[in-house]
Formats: C-alpha cells, sequence, structure tokens
C-alpha cells in the first residue's frame, strides 16, 4: 500500500476542503471532517483510476514534513492519510444492455465530470455501494 497525505483546509462559513499535493486536481469537500475524510479516499481512488486509465504511473508519495513546508498549505486544519494499492487494479471489460436515452444520460453526465462513461459508471456503482454498506450497518 502506498500513503499519500491529503491536506484539509476550512474557512469561516466553508465546508472542510482537501487537496492532494502529489495530485494536482484532485480535490473533494465535506461538511463534516469526517464526510471530508470518506470523500477524500473516493475522490483519490476515482483520480489514480483515471491516471491508470490513461496509460500513467503513480508519483511517488511526498513527505509530509514537505507538503507542511509549503507556503499554499500553511493554513491547514489537518492531514490526512489515504492508503491505496501500489499496483494497477486488473480492469475487467463487461458488456450490459443500457435503454439508449439513458446511456445518452449517462454520456452527458460523465461528460460534464469530465470522465469516460466507464469512470462515470464505476464511480456511480462505487457510490451505490458505499450507501448500501453504510446505511446496512445502522
Amino acid at each position: 500500500m502506498l500513503n499519500y497525505i491529503a491536506v484539509v483546509h476550512k474557512e469561516d462559513g466553508t465546508d472542510f476542503g482537501v487537496s492532494f499535493p502529489d495530485f494536482p486536481g484532485c480535490i473533494t469537500a465535506g461538511q463534516s471532517i469526517d464526510d471530508a475524510k470518506d470523500l477524500a479516499q473516493e475522490a483519490l481512488l476515482l483520480h489514480i483510476q483515471g491516471i491508470f486509465e490513461d496509460g500513467g504511473q503513480l508519483p511517488a508519495p511526498s513527505k509530509l514534513e514537505e507538503i507542511m513546508t509549503d507556503a499554499d498549505n500553511a493554513n491547514a486544519v489537518a492531514y490526512l492519510v489515504v492508503s491505496v494499492p501500489d499496483d494497477k487494479p486488473r480492469s475487467v471489460r463487461v458488456n450490459i444492455s443500457v435503454p439508449e436515452m439513458t446511456l445518452k444520460q449517462i454520456d452527458a453526465a460523465a461528460k460534464k465530470c469530465g470522465m469516460s462513461r466507464s469512470s462515470f459508471l464505476v464511480r456511480v456503482a462505487q457510490h451505490a455501494i458505499k450507501t448500501n454498506n453504510s446505511q446496512a450497518s445502522v
């Protein structure tokens, strides 16, 4: 497992914003610190999935000391460690049937999010699984 640092920022009247210095552009926010932590894990895994889909490799994790000395992180309220697998997960091609109008809606939503159809469908499925699992444990 690789461990990446997430930087949490909070200003008055805003949610807890989370960014990853090792992954520019990978950001999320949550209403509570716990929500931000959970969304950070999800955002990083999706970002990494996109890197792998594009044929890229993961960067080496930065050290906390380096991140803390960066002026952009001076006002951080917390640093989280997010663990991810260090190898590319094996993707499996599937064939599904979807109503044509639904497929058009999926493609439009994926495009709006800047994602491929596959990435979007996986993200929505993972969110549904996570939601169902958390409801089942209540």
